[in-house]
C-alpha cells in the first residue's frame, strides 16, 4: 500500500464525533441478554448475531451476515457473524475477532444495577457483556467507522457466538470456512489492559486441563466410633492427596509440570496490594508460591479444586465416608502441551495415594496455551499505536486464563501474526457481578485499533 497513515488527532476527532453511536450500540447489545449458557442455538443468540451483523454493515462491512455453525457430531451449533471488505487485493488482510455471547447472571441481587440495562456511573458503563465482549465489538465497530473510506487494508470478521461455552463448534466452523479466516494479522479483542489508562498487549495465555479424582478407602460407609482411628475417611485422604501437590512455599511440586518466564520479559510486576484488593483476600492471608507475582499468575502452573463431592454438614451423621470425588482445574505454562501436563498430574495423584487408598483419575478436556511473538511487525505497530492513543508507554502483560481457540488459530494459520487486545481492565469484573467497562479506556482502545489498521498497511 502507498499513501500516508492517518494521524492520531484526526482519528480521535472522528471517534469523538461517533461516540454517541458507539455507546448506544453497546447499550443495545447489553439489552439483548445474549447468554449462550441458555442455549447457543436459541433465538436470543440468533437475534444477537443479527444485531452485530447489522451494526457491522453500518461501518462498511456490507456483506456481514449470520451463519450457523455445526458441532463435531453434526448437530446445529452457534450463530456466528462473518464478513469481509476488500479495498486492495495487494494490501494486507486483518481478521477482527470478538464474541457476541455473554456470561449468565446467576444472582441478580449481587448487582448494583440491572445487569441487562446499560447504566453509566462516572467513567464506567455497567452491564453484563459491557466489557466481555461487547467492548471488543465496540472497538472494531468504532475503528472501522473512524477510518471509513480511508481504510487501507482488507478486513475479515469473525464474531463468535459460543466463546463463553468453550467454543465446541469453533474448529469445525473454521475448517469449513478456511477462506474466511486467511489473513496476515488476527486481532483478538477479548482481553484487556494493565489499567483503564495504561494499555497492554496480552503476551501469553496459560493452557488448561482438568481431571476428576476419586478416592476410595472402603467398600461402604462404616460407623466412625467403631472403626475411626485406624481408618481415615475418604475426605481426609483427599485433603492429604491435594496438599501433597505443594511444597512448603505453596509452589506446585508435581514432576512434569513446567514453568516459564514472562513472554517478552517482565516490564512491570503486578502490584500486590491491588492484586489482594481485586481478589478480595482475607486479612493475614499469605500469597502462595515464589517468583514474581506476575510469573505466578501468567506463566507458572496452578491447580484449583473447583468441585468436591462430600456429604453436606446439614444432615451429617457419624460414619466414615468410603469415597470422595473432586475436580482439579490445572492451568499450564503457555508453552506446555496440556495433555502432557494432564498425564503428569494424573500419574502423581495415583502414585501418591495416601495410606494405600485407591485413587482413580478421569481425564477432562485440554486447551493449549499461547505465547505472542514479541518481535513480529504487528506487535511493534500495535505498541506504537497504543502509546500514541493513550499517551503513555504500554505495559504488556500475560493472562492467567485460557482462550484455547487462539493457539488453534495460530496452528492452522501459522503465517498469521496474532495480537491479543481488549477492553477489560482490573475493575471490569468480567464473569462476575457488576461487570463494567471504562468509557475513557474504550475510547482510547478504538483510537488504538484505528491507528493500527491505518499504519500496518503502509
Amino acid at each position: 500500500m502507498t499513501g500516508e497513515a492517518m494521524n492520531v488527532e484526526t482519528i480521535r476527532e472522528r471517534v469523538n464525533d461517533d461516540w454517541n453511536r458507539i455507546v448506544a450500540m453497546l447499550s443495545d447489545k447489553i439489552a439483548l441478554a445474549s447468554v449462550s449458557a441458555q442455549g447457543i442455538t436459541g433465538e436470543h443468540m440468533k437475534r444477537s448475531a443479527q444485531f452485530v451483523a447489522d451494526q457491522m454493515k453500518l461501518v462498511g462491512i456490507d456483506d456481514a451476515h449470520v451463519v450457523q455453525s455445526e458441532n463435531p457430531d453434526g448437530t446445529p451449533g452457534a450463530w456466528e457473524v462473518v464478513g469481509s471488505k476488500v479495498v486492495d487485493p495487494q494490501a494486507p488482510t486483518v481478521l477482527l475477532y470478538a464474541h457476541h455471547d455473554v456470561q449468565p447472571v446467576p444472582d441478580r441481587a449481587a448487582w448494583r444495577t440491572d445487569p441487562f440495562t446499560a447504566t453509566t456511573v462516572g467513567d464506567r458503563l455497567y452491564g453484563r457483556g459491557a466489557a466481555d465482549d461487547g467492548g471488543g465489538i465496540a472497538i472494531h465497530s468504532g475503528a472501522l467507522h473512524a477510518l471509513g473510506g480511508d481504510l487501507p487494508c482488507n478486513i475479515k470478521l469473525f464474531f463468535e457466538g459460543e466463546e463463553e461455552m468453550g467454543s465446541p463448534s469453533f474448529i469445525p466452523f473454521l475448517k469449513a470456512h478456511r477462506d474466511e479466516f486467511e489473513s496476515d494479522v488476527i486481532i483478538v479483542a477479548d482481553s484487556g489492559n494493565w489499567s483503564a489508562s495504561i494499555p497492554s498487549l496480552t503476551t501469553s495465555l496459560r493452557g488448561n486441563t482438568d481431571v476428576d479424582v476419586t478416592v476410595k478407602v472402603l467398600e461402604h460407609p462404616v460407623h466412625s466410633g467403631q472403626f475411626g482411628g485406624p481408618i481415615l475417611d475418604a475426605v481426609t485422604l483427599s485433603a492429604m492427596l491435594i496438599s501433597s501437590m505443594y511444597d512448603s512455599n505453596g509452589d506446585l511440586a508435581v514432576p512434569g509440570l513446567e514453568s516459564q518466564e514472562p513472554v517478552g520479559g517482565l516490564q512491570r510486576d503486578l502490584d500486590e496490594a491491588t492484586f489482594r484488593a481485586d481478589s478480595s483476600t482475607v486479612p493475614g492471608y499469605r500469597l502462595a508460591g515464589t517468583g514474581s507475582l506476575a510469573q505466578r499468575v501468567w506463566t507458572k502452573p496452578s491447580v484449583s479444586v473447583i468441585g468436591f463431592d462430600a456429604h453436606p454438614v446439614d444432615g451429617s451423621f457419624n460414619v466414615i465416608a468410603n469415597t470422595a470425588r473432586f475436580r482439579l482445574s490445572l492451568r499450564t505454562a503457555p508453552a506446555q502441551d496440556p495433555a502432557e501436563a494432564q498425564k503428569a498430574l494424573a500419574d502423581f495423584l495415583v502414585s501418591h495415594a495416601p495410606f494405600g487408598a485407591q485413587v482413580s483419575v478421569a481425564n477432562g478436556e485440554n486447551g493449549m496455551g499461547w505465547a505472542m511473538d514479541p518481535d513480529c511487525k504487528a506487535v511493534g505497530v500495535a505498541e506504537q499505536a497504543m502509546s500514541d492513543a493513550f499517551g503513555v508507554t504500554p505495559v504488556n502483560k500475560g493472562e492467567g486464563g485460557s482462550i484455547p481457540f487462539i493457539p488453534e488459530l495460530q496452528r492452522l494459520f501459522p503465517q498469521a501474526q496474532v495480537i491479543v487486545t481488549g477492553p477489560e481492565d482490573p475493575q471490569a469484573n468480567a464473569h462476575s457481578p457488576n461487570e463494567s467497562i471504562s468509557l475513557s479506556g474504550l475510547r482510547n482502545n478504538i483510537v488504538t485499533e484505528a491507528l493500527f489498521l491505518s499504519r500496518y498497511a503502509q
